[in-house]
């Protein structure tokens, strides 16, 4: 193996992805799993289970899984101590999991701003606070956050979702920044549009499709495997030198 071909080699790493059996975060475990990482993934409801364990088999990688509430109290602690106790070490954190409501202004109810930023960005804070005190001992870790183009722009009927997704950017520069003297890289990926069947009622509207497409000078919406590069290099020793960074994979959406 080249010394290029190792930097990029997740052989004998463990890798925690919430929401990591259905949407992005499927493709994330596919991608970590093929680049030769074993995966713990965590879930509120069993979907997707069998399909993402015979992916990850299929890699030749071991594949586990827990069903649980991130939101709930001390669920963070109860998925890191599982991850332990199943695999005996934690190298990568994925904060994938995620939800999105709409709604305008004036309608918004207080409980679904609630809902949203529990998942999108509470939870994502516990879990990374219990994973860093797994990884600062060794010196070593990798943790990854999802963010959106919500991190930049506004979104005039998905406030929850747009104040989280630029607390996601806020919170991986300040883990970033604490981390980095312990030998653990804490960065975010973009994701811009992607062809995924949450999007498809989106580019199904001729004249929203029309209008997001031009802001791409790529000129197509991403197919969900268009991050798996990414998420790799990210979980990589590639990426040792990259630290609080926020990566937008848009293709190009936000230079217009």
């Amino acid at each position: 193996m080249s010394e290029i071909s190792k930097m990029f080699d997740l052989t004998g790493k463990v890798a925690l992805v919430t929401g990591g059996a259905s949407g992005l975060g499927q493709n994330y475990t596919k991608a970590l799993s093929d680049a030769g990482a074993d995966i713990f993934i965590v879930s509120r409801s069993q979907k997707g289970w069998d399909e993402t364990r015979d992916v990850v088999t299929g890699h030749g990688r071991k594949a586990e899984f827990m069903q649980i509430d991130i939101t709930e109290d001390g669920a963070a602690k109860k998925v890191i101590d599982r991850c332990i106790s199943v695999f005996g070490k934690l190298d990568i954190l994925v904060n994938n999991a995620g939800v999105q409501i709409r709604n305008k202004i004036l309608d918004y109810k207080d409980e679904d701003w609630l809902k949203v930023i529990n998942i999108n960005l509470n939870a994502l804070y516990f879990l990374s606070h219990e994973a860093a005190k797994v990884m600062v001992p060794n010196h070593s870790g990798k943790i990854i956050n999802i963010g959106s183009m919500q991190s930049f722009r506004a979104g005039k009927f998905i406030f929850p979702y747009t104040a989280s997704k630029h607390g996601v950017v806020g919170l991986t520069k300040a883990y970033a920044d604490a981390l980095a003297p312990d030998g653990i890289q804490v960065n975010a990926i973009a994701p811009g549009y992607i062809d995924t069947a949450m999007t498809k009622p989106l580019q199904e509207d001729v004249g929203r499709n029309t209008e997001i497409l031009a802001h791409i000078p790529a000129g197509h919406w991403a197919d969900p495997s268009e991050l798996m590069g990414t998420v790799v290099f990210l979980a990589s020793a590639a990426s040792n030198y990259v630290v609080g960074a926020t990566v937008p994979v848009d293709g190009g959406y936000l230079l217009r």
